[in-house]
C-alpha cells in the first residue's frame, strides 16, 4: 500500500476520542508521525469525564501504518503548548500538517439566551472551542511554516454557508464554531506568502463516542437507533472526516482550497474516499433539503 504522508509529521489536538481520534488514524494509516495531544491519559481524566486516552488513540495509529506519539496537554495552558512545540522541533525538526481539533466542553445549554445562560458555563464553552485554537497556532505556526506546503486544518461543525443561516441554538456554541470557521479564513490569508493552506472543516452528523453511548447503540449497530431518530441515518463515522483530512495533506494541489469553509461529505465526492460502511454520506446538504424542511428521514442520493 502507498504511504503518501510517509515523512510528514502532523499535530492532531484534541485527539483523545471522535473526529481527533478519527483524523490521528486516518492520518497514520497513511504513513504520517502524528502527536496526539489531549487531556485525557490513562492516569488521568479530565473534565469530560470519557474513558477514552491519548494513549488508545497513538496506539490506533501505530496499528494504522502511522507512528503515533501521546503527549498529554491542556491547550488552554501557554506554557504547555510552547513546550509541545519545542518537543516537536526537537524530535522532528519540522511540522507539515497542524489539525486544530480541541473543544471538549461538557455543559452546553441549549435553548437559552445569552442572559437566561450561566455566563461561567458559556465563557468555558467558548474558551474550550476558541482560545485552545488561538493558542495552538500562536506557537505551532513558526514551525509549520519553516517549509512551504504546510496544511492546518481548523475543525468546527458546520460550514460557512450553514452556520450563517441557521442558529446553532447555543448562543455560546453558535459563536463558537463560527468563530473557529472565521480562524480558517484568516489563517489562510497569513500562511499564504509562506506556501502554506488553512481551512475549516467540518464533519456532518458525527457518530463519536459519546453520541453512539447516548443513543444506547455501538458503531456496529448504530443504525439501530434509526428507530428512534430517523434522521441518524445520514450519520457518519469519525473515520469518515478523518480520510477528507488526509486527501487534503496529500494532495499536491491543496492551496486550491485556501481560506475555504470545507465539509467531509464535499471532499468525498472530489477525493473519491468513502466512510466505513463504503457510502459517502453528505450530511449538510441533507440538512437544508431533507432534515430542516421536516421532511420524512431518506437518505436516497445523500450517502
Amino acid at each position: 500500500m502507498t504511504k503518501p504522508l510517509a515523512g510528514k509529521v502532523a499535530l492532531v489536538t484534541g485527539g483523545s476520542r471522535a473526529a481527533g481520534r478519527g483524523t490521528a488514524v486516518e492520518l497514520g494509516a497513511a504513513g504520517a508521525t502524528v502527536y496526539v495531544t489531549g487531556r485525557t491519559t490513562r492516569a488521568q481524566r479530565s473534565e469530560m469525564d470519557r474513558p477514552e486516552t491519548i494513549e488508545e488513540t497513538a496506539e490506533l495509529v501505530d496499528r494504522a501504518g502511522g507512528r503515533g506519539i501521546a503527549v498529554q496537554v491542556d491547550h488552554l495552558e501557554a506554557d504547555q503548548v510552547r513546550e509541545l512545540v519545542a518537543r516537536i522541533e526537537r524530535e522532528q525538526g519540522a511540522l507539515h500538517v497542524l489539525v486544530n481539533d480541541i473543544f471538549g466542553a461538557t455543559t452546553i445549554e441549549w435553548d437559552k439566551t445569552v442572559w437566561e445562560s450561566s455566563l461561567d458555563v458559556g465563557m468555558r464553552t467558548f474558551r474550550l472551542a476558541v482560545d485552545t485554537h488561538v493558542i495552538t497556532s500562536h506557537f505551532a505556526l513558526p514551525l509549520l511554516i519553516k517549509e512551504p506546503g504546510g496544511l492546518v486544518i481548523e475543525m468546527t461543525d458546520g460550514t460557512d454557508e450553514y452556520n450563517a443561516v441557521n442558529y446553532r441554538n447555543s448562543f455560546f456554541y453558535d459563536l463558537s464554531k463560527a468563530t473557529v470557521n472565521r480562524m480558517g479564513f484568516s489563517l489562510a490569508h497569513e500562511l499564504e506568502p509562506y506556501g502554506a493552506t488553512a481551512v475549516s472543516l467540518t464533519p456532518g452528523w458525527m457518530r463519536s463516542e459519546a453520541m453512539l453511548d447516548a443513543f444506547g447503540v455501538t458503531e456496529a449497530n448504530w443504525r439501530d437507533a434509526t428507530e428512534r431518530i430517523p434522521h441518524f441515518a445520514i450519520s457518519e463515522s469519525p473515520s469518515y472526516v478523518g480520510r477528507a483530512v488526509a486527501a487534503l495533506a496529500a494532495d499536491p494541489d491543496r492551496s486550491r482550497w485556501n481560506g475555504q469553509s470545507l465539509s467531509s461529505g464535499q471532499l468525498a465526492k472530489v477525493y473519491g474516499f468513502t466512510d466505513l460502511d463504503g457510502s459517502r454520506p453528505d450530511a449538510w446538504r441533507y440538512m437544508v433539503e431533507v432534515q430542516d424542511p421536516g421532511k420524512p428521514a431518506d437518505t436516497t442520493g445523500y450517502r
